[in-house]
């Protein structure tokens, strides 16, 4: 089955999650308190809520996404700067849909798109002729491009082997569940390990204690894997008690 889960800020999730077991029956508002909206990793915008409170609330929702743009003055005309834009738009597609729009007059007012992304991070400037208006110019762009565009929500997860359409309460609990058994089982693991080395170092303590008949039934030995009839060495049984 198809999920579609968007990436959230992690300090936000732990917050979340430290909020649910201090209450679970916190509600998805509360939630949202510390988990406002998903975190998409190339930045940009969330236009409007309804869509992520959505989302949480029913575990499918519409995010709206906007590419994060500035108006500069040039001196002789405007540009328009594109410093982030949606997750999961290609930038090179971006412009070249941009110039695509321009050469074919689709949207008027374009004189130039150039990428002038660097170390400083990402930089996409359409610089607009004088005599056009450079917010026009931008919603076009909006409207036409995906510098404006949507990410549908479809939290579907496996839960105890059956897939559910999860909420954002059902996923912090559900994960938290998953970490409760994760832990049970590491420790119930280190304990395994450390009865197992407990065993041996016992074993070795018996042997120190009666060193000279360990040194009698090695050298006594026709081979390391048969070693000959002996008697228990003294203590030894005091102690396996």
């Amino acid at each position: 089955m198809a999920t579609n889960v968007p990436t959230h800020n992690l300090g936000e999730v732990i917050d979340g999650c430290v909020a649910y077991v201090d209450n679970p029956d916190i509600s998805v508002d509360e939630l949202m308190q510390y988990i406002p909206a998903p975190d998409f990793p190339t930045g940009g915008m969330i236009c409007g809520l309804q869509g992520v409170r959505d989302a949480y609330a029913t575990g499918r929702g519409r995010v709206i996404m906007r590419a994060r743009c500035e108006i500069e003055d040039e001196g002789t005309h405007s540009a328009i700067v594109i410093t982030e834009i949606p997750y999961g738009v290609n930038k090179a597609e971006l412009i070249k849909k941009i110039a695509m729009l321009s050469n074919e007059k689709k949207v008027d007012g374009i004189a130039n798109v150039n990428d002038e992304t660097g170390r400083e991070g990402m930089r996409i400037v359409v610089d607009v002729k004088r005599d056009a208006n450079a917010n026009v110019v931008l919603n076009k762009l909006l409207k036409m491009t995906d510098l404006q565009c949507s990410f549908s929500v479809n939290n579907i997860a496996l839960v105890h082997g059956r897939p559910r359409i999860l909420t954002l309460k059902d996923c912090i609990k559900y994960f938290i569940e998953h970490r409760h058994d994760v832990v049970i089982r590491r420790t119930q693991y280190d304990l395994r390990k450390a009865q197992e080395r407990a065993h041996i170092l016992d074993g070795l303590i018996i042997a120190s204690d009666n060193i000279d008949e360990v040194v009698h039934i090695i050298r006594a030995s026709k081979t390391p894997q048969a070693p000959p009839a002996h008697r228990t060495p003294a203590g030894a049984a005091a102690r396996r008690v």
